[in-house]
């Protein structure tokens, strides 16, 4: 049994808590949020992640999870500390490091004896030195050990990624320290990779940024499909077979969202630009996909007209399925342009109503996606859960004021859709109108 301080209940803190607790080992997660801690005391979690919440209550009644708000009492009894507090963007798109310096500094006051500290944040490259630093200075007399343990955690799918991941990566100046944290991860028999800090670092910006590129690439053609007639679906196929490229990752719709992708991009393009890069692709990726929240909207303008008055409903907000997160999400931005022409809107999400009511407080919540089309002029799918490819079509056209469906994630066949009725547009789908 390991001894594990996590830093930070966020998304990866608590996932990383309740995962390593499974594994056998004495956990206490550690957040200066007391009203955070006592809900997690008790099984809640603020978050919609399937299956968390039930890992949080068993390693709990098992004592092998705990929380506390107290670094002496987290980190003195710990023989790992995983740093996994917040990173968001700055104004300038960087990496805002505010809560990674604070608890490096809290970590080091409360140092008594050898300590391996994991960057688990994502963080700027060179964050290892930096946390080494702010130690050293805080606390000259430490013993310690700074390894760099980026996250590969998809929301939605958290708990199946930590426990069969596809790689774990670690970095550090002290490969025997390195060493160690690999130890943790040895009952998943995955693949290790150690490296230097700086590269396990890029490791993880760069493997987020490829996978915007390919999303913002797959829209590119999708925009070029839609002009000369060809269906993206059936291109995708077409190049997904080719062993080379594989077909992850090449859905085309409204833009990738959530807490990592967009944030990571930026600070990407950030650090190259200011160490004298310039990081033109980073550029091009993020150009479009933010224009791909115009589509719907231009869409809409064409097939309704101007908007001021009609009534829009949205299916789904959450940036993605199975989870409730709305960070980066294409629906907020849509809502913002659609409001921008004076629509009304309406919407559903199964997961992120409550978010939603603080986030876009104009938008009318509804309890299901009938409600939604229910005089509805157009009907748009924003996120693609699964209880949307079930609805009842039928009855969704009659619900409608106007039988005008935009599909954002393309989870329905544009020749059944116009078969039932429908005045149906995809992305990328070669329907032009």
């Amino acid at each position: 049994m390991k001894r594990i301080c996590v830093i930070g209940m966020g998304y990866v803190g608590m996932t990383t808590a309740a995962c390593f607790s499974d594994l056998g080992n004495r956990v206490v997660g550690l957040d200066i949020d007391v009203e955070k801690l006592e809900k997690l005391s008790k099984g809640l979690i603020p978050i919609y992640e399937p299956g968390l919440e039930e890992l949080i209550k068993r390693n709990r009644q098992a004592g092998r999870l705990t929380f506390t708000d107290n670094y002496d009492e987290g980190v003195g009894s710990a023989d790992f500390v995983f740093v996994a507090v917040d990173s968001p963007s700055g104004p300038e798109g960087e990496a805002d490091m505010t809560a990674v310096r604070s608890a490096a500094a809290s970590v080091a006051h409360a140092l008594e004896s050898y300590k391996i500290i994991i960057n688990k944040s994502t963080v700027p490259i060179g964050t290892g030195d930096l946390v080494t630093g702010i130690v050293e200075r805080e606390n000259p007399q430490a013993e310690f050990s700074v390894v760099s343990n980026p996250e590969f955690l998809r929301e939605g799918s958290a708990i199946q990624d930590f426990m069969h991941p596809d790689r774990v990566v670690l970095g550090s100046v002290d490969r025997s320290a390195a060493e160690r944290v690999a130890e943790l991860y040895a009952p998943l028999n995955s693949n290790v990779i150690i490296t230097d800090l700086r590269s396990a670092e890029m490791i993880k910006y760069a493997s987020n940024a490829f996978l915007a590129t390919r999303i913002s690439f797959i829209n590119e053609i999708a925009s070029v499909c839609e002009k000369l007639g060809a269906d993206i679906k059936e291109v995708v196929r077409g190049m997904g077979t080719d062993r080379r490229i594989g077909s992850y990752f090449l859905d085309a719709g409204v833009g990738y969202g959530g807490s990592c992708f967009p944030k990571d991009v930026k600070a990407l393009a950030h650090m190259a630009a200011v160490h004298g890069c310039h990081p033109q692709l980073l550029r091009a990726v993020m150009d479009i996909n933010q224009d791909q929240r115009k589509v719907v909207v231009q869409r809409l303008r064409e097939v309704l007209g101007p908007l001021e008055g009609k009534i829009i409903g949205l299916l789904g907000l959450s940036f993605k399925p199975d989870t409730d997160d709305m960070r980066g999400a294409a629906s907020v931005e849509i809502i913002h342009l659609l409001q921008h022409e004076g629509a009304r809107l309406r919407a559903y999400d199964p997961a992120a109503a409550e978010v939603a009511a603080k986030l876009v407080p104009k938008v009318m919540l509804c309890p299901d996606p009938y409600s939604v089309a229910m005089g509805s002029d157009a009907l748009v799918i924003v996120t693609e859960w699964n209880e949307f490819k079930q609805l009842d079509k039928i009855r969704i056209k009659q619900l409608l004021r106007q039988p005008v469906l935009i599909d954002g994630r393309n989870i329905y066949e544009p020749t059944e859709m116009r078969n039932l009725g429908f005045e149906y547009f995809g992305i990328g789908r070669g329907n032009t109108r």
